[in-house]
Order: C-alpha cells, then structure tokens, then sequence
C-alpha cells in the first residue's frame, strides 16, 4: 500500500519521493524549476521554531518553503 502525505506533513529526519505537484498556474512552474518533480527523493531537513518555514534537500540542494507551498506537493513515504 502507498502511503502518501503532503510535503508539510513530512516530519523532520524523513525521506519521501515526490509524486505530484497539485499546484497550478505560476506557482505550480515554480515549484518544478526549483527541482519538484515526479520521483524525486526529498529530505526533511528541519524546520523554523515555530514550524514554519522548513527546509528540504532535493538534488543535493536546500530548499526552504513555507507550508502553504510544501502543502500542494504530494509525496509518498514507502521506501
């Protein structure tokens, strides 16, 4: 069975492999260009003291996004 979550909802020290960007129109091409693609292994890295922003490394680099953002990214988090 998938297990599949949002990016925000991926606690800090976990690995997920993106499935699909949910989001449309410029923020949605934004989000791909910084590397958010189908298959693409994502670790959450940590997170601000309040939760928000965190910080996620893709491709061999880090990316910060704020939950709104990192919330229209699916993710699956079996192996």
């Amino acid at each position: 069975m998938i297990d599949t979550v949002l990016l925000s909802q991926l606690p800090v020290g976990a690995t997920a492999k993106v499935i699909a960007v949910d989001a449309p129109g410029p923020l949605g091409t934004r989000l791909r260009d910084l590397g958010l693609h189908p298959g693409t292994v994502v670790h959450c890295l940590r997170r601000a003291p309040l939760g928000d922003p965190r910080i996620y490394e893709l491709r061999g680099v880090q990316l910060c996004l704020r939950r709104s953002e990192a919330g229209l990214v699916r993710v699956n988090t079996d192996g």
